[in-house]
Order: C-alpha cells, then sequence, then structure tokens
C-alpha cells in the first residue's frame, strides 16, 4: 500500500468529529483549534477525495451521501487504532495477562489447574476476573476471557474448551404449580430463563430427541448467576451446570426436572479479539488450556 495516496489523519479527525456533531463550531472546541482551521482540513479532504461530505446549510451543516458512506469507515478505522494502542501500552507491562472467567469455570475448572500454568511460564503474571458477562475487550482492560454458550462471538476469536453437563432445574413453587414433567417435551410449555443467545434450550431439547422446537421465548440474561437466582425465585426453569446447581438440589431450593445431560456445542469456550492472534502472552495461555482441556 502507498501510504502517500491516505488523506492528512488531521484532516479525517475533522471530519469524524464535525460529522459526529453536524457543527464545525463544536468540532473546533472539541479539537482545540479554531472554526476555520477545522474547514480547512474538511475541504483538504473533500479536495483529496475529489467528493463533497458535507452540505452546507445557513447555520448548520449535513452529510452528503458521500459522507454517510465515508463515516462509519473512518469511525472503525479510529476504533482500531485506540485498541491498538490501548493494547500496545498494557502490552508494555511486564508480563501480565488479564483474564476474565466465570465464578463456576474459576472455582471448579481453572484454579485447581493453575499451578501448571505458572511452571510453565513464570514470566507471566495472571490476573483472574470474575465475572458473568461478555467482555467488551476495547474498554474492560481484559485480554482473554473464558464464556458459557455456543461460541459465536462477532469479532472474536473463539475456542471449545470444555461441555459439561447440564440440567434443567426449577423452584419447587413453579413445581406444584405445573406439577412434574413426564417428559421432556413436556418442558416445552413452561415458563424458561434463557441464556443471552438463547440458544441453551433449544439444543437440550434437540438433544432429548424433541421436535417441533418454537423460538425461545422470556427473560434472557448474559449472567449465569442472575439466571440461577431467577429460576429460584420461581420466575421459570433453567437450564444450568449440573454441578453449580447440585447444592441446591440437594437442600431443596430446585428441583431438578430431569437428568444432567452432555451438550457438546453448549459449552465453555476461550475467547479473545482477532487481532490478537499473534500476541505471545494470549497464545502462550491459549495453548496451556486448551492442552489442559484435552487432560
Amino acid at each position: 500500500m502507498n501510504y502517500r495516496q491516505l488523506p492528512p489523519l488531521n484532516a479525517l479527525r475533522a471530519f469524524e468529529c464535525a460529522a459526529r456533531h453536524l457543527s464545525v463550531k463544536i468540532a473546533a472546541e472539541e479539537l482545540c483549534v479554531t472554526s476555520g482551521a477545522v474547514s480547512q482540513m474538511i475541504k483538504l479532504l473533500e479536495e483529496h477525495l475529489g467528493v463533497k461530505l458535507f452540505k452546507r446549510m445557513n447555520r448548520r451543516i449535513l452529510l452528503t451521501q458521500a459522507g454517510q458512506d465515508y463515516l462509519p469507515v473512518i469511525r472503525n478505522a479510529f476504533r482500531q487504532i485506540a485498541e491498538a494502542s490501548r493494547h500496545a501500552t498494557m502490552s508494555a507491562s511486564a508480563g501480565i495477562l488479564t483474564l476474565s472467567v466465570t465464578p463456576f469455570f474459576a472455582s471448579a475448572w481453572l484454579i485447581p489447574r493453575l499451578n501448571s500454568f505458572g511452571q510453565a511460564h513464570p514470566d507471566i503474571d495472571l490476573q483472574v476476573l470474575t465475572g458473568n458477562a461478555l467482555v467488551d475487550f476495547s474498554h474492560d482492560n481484559v485480554d482473554i476471557a473464558v464464556r458459557h454458550g455456543v461460541g459465536r462471538y462477532p469479532g472474536l476469536r473463539s475456542h471449545h474448551l470444555v461441555s459439561v453437563q447440564m440440567v434443567p432445574v426449577a423452584a419447587p413453587s413453579l413445581v406444584a404449580r405445573l406439577g412434574m414433567p413426564a417428559s421432556a417435551a413436556d418442558l416445552l410449555a413452561w415458563p424458561k430463563i434463557n441464556d443471552a443467545d438463547r440458544q441453551g434450550w433449544r439444543l437440550w431439547f434437540q438433544v432429548q430427541g424433541v421436535e417441533h422446537i418454537e423460538p425461545a421465548r422470556g427473560t434472557a440474561v448474559d449472567n449465569t448467576g442472575l439466571l440461577l437466582n431467577a429460576v429460584i425465585a420461581g420466575h421459570g426453569a433453567g437450564l444450568l451446570p449440573a454441578a453449580m446447581v447440585a447444592p441446591d438440589v440437594e437442600q431443596g431450593r430446585l428441583v431438578q426436572l430431569a437428568r444432567p445431560t452432555h451438550m457438546e456445542t453448549f459449552a465453555y469456550y476461550l475467547v479473545y479479539p482477532q487481532m490478537h492472534d499473534d500476541n505471545p502472552k494470549i497464545a502462550a495461555f491459549r495453548d496451556w488450556i486448551l492442552g489442559e482441556a484435552l487432560t
């Protein structure tokens, strides 16, 4: 690529800012320059491109069709530059790797195995954060994450780690009202709490051989802890890891509605931005945890 053909960066900044506010004056205030300077930079960009980006009205500006088409691309480019710069800054911080995992996965699977990662990579200091919501890698200062779902996360690299036994459960009050299901198909009519992707129940019914599955309805949450709380509160049946709900079933807070089932695609996945494939710290952790998942 001939980088000399690229427009001046300051002109692109002036365009993005003016387009965002639809105001040369506000853009000038944000960029700490004069309105005349912003207008001149936009003019320079238009001359470089050979198209008009704005329609000049009496006291305001509007984007032309060319400007509307150009803006998302430029805005995304600035976001990528900001993300790359943030990550470069973070990478300069010794060997710290920040990992976000769900609390259940951390306690039941990850922590018992972490000693071997430390022995294999003594130069990497692992920082483990627990949470259930999907990470926003551009803002959360997280390098890599483990999440439970179907593994389809736009813009992220996803690696299948482990599947666990899933079991449908409900509060005793809901079972008392609807009766214990005689078969998996009986649960089609039950109110259900869904995972964020609304795919868990569909996959479970498929494994049980149930046909004519309707699209998922009802509440969906991206937090396993909240899903568990909603089920205990009687808002609907929930599909959760068998080991996670075992204490609540034993203590009578939940009723198990069917036998635990392995669901290969509804599993724990390692996820991180695709652009970080070659990051040495991420590669080291990825290779280690994928190896552990095979043992």
